[in-house]
């Protein structure tokens, strides 16, 4: 289950990291080189609040996933590495991962 032993992010290529709760779902983008977030998206922040009932859906997730790569590819973020945090690519991680490739990320 250890994750950051085998998924390193670098300044060319960071990793995109998902939390995941039963009320919502967190992702960031992570530079390890440097221990620092780059960009940071959840179901908190206001313009998703605003549009979902619920922050813990599939529906959430992607519209996370679109944000967290909208945010990315403003600040010059175009190709991450995948850190689902051991939980299984499926239901709302791959929703977000879809999202973020949506909205132009490569990984």
């Amino acid at each position: 289950r250890r994750v950051r032993k085998k998924v390193s992010g670098t300044a060319e290529r960071p990793r995109l990291n998902v939390f995941r709760s039963l009320a919502n779902i967190y992702a960031q983008i992570i530079d390890d080189e440097r221990g620092c977030t780059l960009v940071a998206a959840s179901t908190l922040d206001p313009e998703i609040k605003s549009a979902i009932k619920t922050g813990g859906n599939i529906e959430a997730a992607r519209l996370v996933g679109q944000l967290i790569g909208k945010r990315a590819l403003e600040k010059g973020i175009e190709t991450v590495v995948f850190d689902r945090g051991g939980y299984k690519y499926h239901g709302r991680v791959a929703a977000l991962a879809d999202g973020a490739r949506e909205a132009g990320l490569k990984f």
